[in-house]
């Protein structure tokens, strides 16, 4: 029988009645979000008139907080369902979602534009930056970030000029979201689908099984390769079918440069400019100066002088390792052509971008006898949540247990509640680990609830969310006629390489989780952008630990511990063409930077300025056919514009910070508490530098990094 929609209440209006008031994923509807949306915007509009009307003095706690007791919730509407909405539409999307986002994005930047430059909101906020009660150290940035956030989005800017800003800012939201659907759609439109056994030559079985669960459940023969992590990055390092190797990687490599309609160089090219009109409007030279002033960094000649010594440190020893990498190949190769069973005529004589994968792992597994496939036994994913959760108590004293009534918005996602060493409820953790078709690729932490103390003195706990591509499980071979048990499903097998992606984004969620803050907006990961990434690449350090991998690593079947040879073999490998991969990190920054440094109209042709602006750091010759630009989310629709520098920011930090745990011990409790009670549990209520000195006791430096990865500084 049909609920009659007149007796239905939308789920979005009411508490939510499930544990610790997380999302009811199982009651919400689709036409829950407009109506949601609406209705929360009316709320923010009916709030603003409340404020700005309000006749007393304008204070602190009148004006910068200002909620009733007794309305608490009410006006936290629109921000409780753009969270539900906006975190689905990346990790479950479909095209009715992709249509309301597409509707509501310039509907949703106006109402922000509304409140962010209504003059008498900015009149009350300017007073009371300058009229203030003593405060607390934490209210006082609160302030001067309410301030700033005003000012940087135009609060000050003539009303033509704020038109002019409303008319940019909706623009680049909408290019955005389009951006993402096009990628999006892009990744999942691509299949290698193989019928010829002979073509699955070099792959390891669990790749084999991957493709033909994914060819069976696309009613297929045969197997089916996708662009998915799981499935490309084996692909790409196993088999040796060269040509098909050439396919799938202009197949990820053109993302977006097609002529079609998920072509994406036309809105990176508006992008682009948007945002530097956008900087200019507010006063700024480009766009990075606008972003930099909000950064550790805080200007373009110190994200530069980090990239340049990165290059200067690495270089040289990137370059030795492709010399070696091509001559391996190329001995190789001619050794395969030789072969009296092959069919090949000529050596390898240049390496090309798809042989870089394959070829890395033959000399890996030369020079160390170590290959991802060896260890994928060991990291069975039930063990390594239970490593992963078991580090966290080991450190700090946490406990995480599964609650099945914490309603998930897939059978994939996993709801755990945790705990405090002293029994304290901390946070409700959702994980969702494997690819589908409506997510998008890569890895990321979120949050559905953020964490505050509110004006009871109540600890309002966080909700966060960690969401990846791993290796998915296959499921059992299904036969109706048998009356015999059918066989167990193959768990999912992890890589060292997906271990330590989830380490990440763990680190992440960690810093969530202990978030201890009385602003919401200033608590758990609401850092600067070049902090923001400490905590989760610290956590990457413990995946080469052998005192951490001896904790979980067991063989699936077995039972038996990862062998200590091996965990030697990974230790000794672990800067194993380190100086490529680093420049590979660094050319991305370059290419950030070259974009949103642009002081006049960017008319370039993106392919061509891709090559040059990165040029510095490459070490290879470059591809005129490929661009990484169309799909470089963080930088234009991820929020890392002018921004993704700031890995490598924080892996000077990540690196100072774990040779600290190394002096005193990867699992010393009195240092995991003081990275607790400095860095992890004190989001932005203090200046960064000054929590990681905190932490330490003086600054960091790039030496702990170059030692870490074998780098020998250059004479001066």
């Amino acid at each position: 029988m049909t609920e009659d929609k007149a007796q239905r209440k939308n789920p979005f209006f009411e508490p939510y009645g499930t544990p610790h008031d997380t999302p009811p994923f199982d009651r919400i509807r689709m036409e829950d979000y407009e109506e949601a949306f609406m209705e929360g915007i009316r709320r923010d509009k009916e709030y603003l008139e409340k404020t700005i009307n309000n006749p007393a003095r304008p204070t602190f706690d009148n004006t910068i907080i200002n909620k009733d007791d007794d309305t608490e919730g009410y006006y936290d509407l629109l921000d409780r369902v753009s969270t539900v909405f906006f975190n689905l539409l990346s990790a479950e999307t479909n095209d009715e979602m992709d249509a309301l986002a597409q509707k509501m994005s310039p509907i949703l930047t106006q109402h922000a534009n509304d409140m962010r430059l209504n003059e008498q909101l900015f009149q009350r906020v300017q007073y009371v930056h300058r009229h203030h009660r003593r405060l607390t150290p934490e209210e006082k940035r609160l302030l001067d970030d309410c301030y700033e956030g005003f000012v940087r989005s135009g609060a000050l800017l003539s009303k033509d000029e704020k038109d002019r800003l409303r008319a940019l800012t909706e623009e680049a939201s909408l290019l955005g979201l389009q951006f993402s659907q096009h990628l999006l759609k892009e990744n999942k439109d691509f299949m290698l689908h193989i019928t010829d056994a002979a073509q699955l030559d070099g792959l390891p079985q669990t790749a084999i099984d991957a493709a033909a669960e994914e060819a069976r459940q696309r009613e297929l023969e045969g197997w089916v390769f996708t662009l998915d992590a799981p499935s490309y990055s084996p692909f790409m390092t196993y088999s040796t079918q060269r040509e098909l190797r050439r396919q799938m990687y202009i197949a990820y490599n053109t993302k977006g440069i097609h002529d079609d309609e998920n072509n994406n160089l036309e809105i990176c090219r508006r992008l682009i400019n948007l945002r530097r009109e956008i900087a200019q409007l507010l006063g700024y030279k480009t766009y990075a100066d606008y972003v930099l002033r909000r950064r550790m960094a805080k200007n373009v000649r110190s994200v530069y002088r980090l990239l340049y010594d990165l290059i200067d440190a690495y270089k040289p020893a990137a370059l030795k390792e492709m010399e070696e990498l091509q001559s391996f190949a190329s001995k190789d190769m001619k050794a395969v052509a030789n072969s009296p069973l092959s069919t090949l005529h000529s050596p390898l004589s240049t390496l090309e971008p798809w042989d870089l994968s394959f070829y890395s792992h033959k000399l890996q597994l030369r020079k160390y006898n170590i290959d991802a496939e060896m260890l994928r036994p060991y990291f069975q994913l039930d063990r390594v949540i239970e490593g992963i959760f078991g580090l966290a108590h080991r450190l700090y004293g946490i406990t995480f247990q599964e609650n099945a009534a914490i309603p998930v918005y897939h059978p994939d996602v996993k709801a755990y509640e945790v705990f405090d060493a002293d029994g304290t409820f901390l946070a409700v953790f959702y994980a969702d680990f494997h690819p589908r078709q409506g997510k998008q690729g890569g890895a990321w932490m979120t949050q559905y609830q953020g964490q505050w103390i509110d004006k009871k003195g109540k600890n309002v706990r966080p909700h966060v969310s960690v969401v990846m591509n791993l290796t998915k499980p296959l499921p059992p071979a299904a036969d109706a006629t048998s009356q015999e048990p059918q066989p167990a499903a193959k768990p999912a097998l992890l890589t060292l390489g997906e271990v330590e992606t989830f380490l990440h984004e763990f680190g992440h969620a960690l810093h969530a989780i202990f978030s201890n803050c009385r602003f919401e907006s200033l608590s758990c990961t609401n850092v600067l952008w070049d902090f923001v990434e400490l905590p989760s690449q610290f956590m990457e350090n413990y995946a080469v630990e052998s005192e951490f991998l001896r904790t979980f690593a067991f063989h699936y079947q077995t039972g038996e511990p990862l062998p200590d040879d091996l965990i030697r073999r990974i230790v000794r490998s672990r800067n194993f063409m380190a100086a490529t991969a680093c420049l590979r990190q660094v050319s991305f920054g370059l290419l950030d930077m070259a974009y949103y440094t642009q002081k006049d109209e960017f008319t370039d042709d993106i392919i061509p300025f891709e090559k040059r602006a990165w040029q510095r750091a490459i070490i290879m010759p470059q591809r005129y056919d490929t661009c990484m630009t169309t799909q470089f989310s963080h930088i234009m629709a991820g929020g890392y514009a002018a921004g993704y520098y700031s890995y490598k920011w924080a892996e000077v930090l990540d690196a100072d910070a774990f040779a600290v745990f190394k002096r005193h011990g990867i699992f010393d409790q009195k240092t995991a508490r003081s990275f607790r009670d400095n860095i992890l549990s004190r989001g932005s209520t203090a200046d960064p530098m000054t929590l990681y000195k905190q932490f330490k006791g003086s600054e960091p430096t790039i030496d702990a990094l170059l030692k870490r990865n074998g780098i020998k500084r250059k004479a001066t």
